[in-house]
């Protein structure tokens, strides 16, 4: 590919963040959701996006550029997280070019490449994020568990998302602890250089606590977590400098593996301005 660099001899360490030795990569509008840990709902957060600009009248394309736990069948392995983004998106691409790597083994990239004996294609991956140039209006890309994700050892999400250059949102949890998670991936993000465009609370309990949380000591403990949920949001934004974009209640009709958006989430999801997000002209 014409746009390469020369590959450098000695690449410094990965805490540098530094990704002159890798591609120069086509600078395209979207957004690269993120998260504080696994399994906080950024597949079904950047699902949410993807359809609520396909509903505002945009066309979109999904990208997932590597995924484990993966499921095999008679086509070979595929991505759970890549069938729902593609559906969000109403996306014709294969879904080997929306997620170009899969694994079997739920862990870490460069593990489950080690243990299956298939190294990480980086390659690939650039390669098919390269041909989404011109192919749509936006891009979403879900990035695999934490911007400090190891895609393979001296490669981690942080760095592809360096290289994309599209506006990061951080999808984290409304519970306990998510205060501390999401300072920490913004201060990562920003020593890498990144534009963070905000903050999104997934799964929070719209029901106030019953009249059981304000007595018993386990009780008290449900309180407390109620009281860390109401008010982890502002904190957040306060202590973060940051904008939470939205807080998205826990919506049990939304299902990535069965395909299905739930009008709560697509609701919450539906009131940010993603368009001025990505910096797109207005729509026709």
């Amino acid at each position: 590919m014409s746009s390469r660099r020369s590959r450098n001899t000695s690449r410094p360490g990965p805490f540098d963040f530094d990704v002159s030795g890798w591609p120069v990569l086509p600078r395209l509008r979207g957004v690269f959701v993120t998260a504080t840990d696994t399994e906080v709902g950024k597949t079904l957060i950047a699902g949410a996006i993807a359809r609520q600009l396909r509903s505002a009248g945009r066309s979109v394309e999904v990208f997932k550029p590597v995924a484990t736990g993966c499921r095999s069948d008679r086509h070979g392995l595929v991505s759970a997280d890549a069938e729902f983004l593609a559906a969000c998106a109403d996306s014709r691409r294969k879904l080997a070019e929306i997620c170009p790597l899969c694994y079997a083994a739920a862990v870490a990239p460069n593990l489950a490449a080690q243990r299956e004996g298939r190294p990480v294609d980086l390659e690939a991956i650039f390669r098919q994020y390269e041909a989404l140039a011109g192919a749509a209006d936006a891009v979403v890309v879900e990035g695999i568990g934490g911007l400090l994700c190891p895609i393979r050892d001296d490669f981690w999400v942080i760095h592809l998302a360096r290289m994309m250059g599209l506006a990061v949102v951080i999808v984290t949890r409304a519970e306990l602890g998510a205060i501390n998670h999401t300072l920490l991936t913004l201060h990562a993000a920003r020593c890498a250089g990144l534009h963070v465009a905000g903050v999104i609370v997934n799964r929070y309990r719209l029901e106030p606590p019953t009249a059981a949380a304000t007595t018993g000591s386990t009780a008290y403990a449900r309180g407390d977590a109620d009281l860390a949920m109401s008010t982890n949001p502002l904190q957040i934004a306060q202590l973060g400098a940051t904008k939470v974009l939205a807080i998205v209640p826990d919506d049990p009709a939304s299902s990535v593996e069965k395909l299905l958006l739930g009008p709560d989430v697509q609701f919450a999801v539906g009131q940010v301005d993603w368009a001025e997000i990505m910096g797109l002209p207005p729509a026709e």
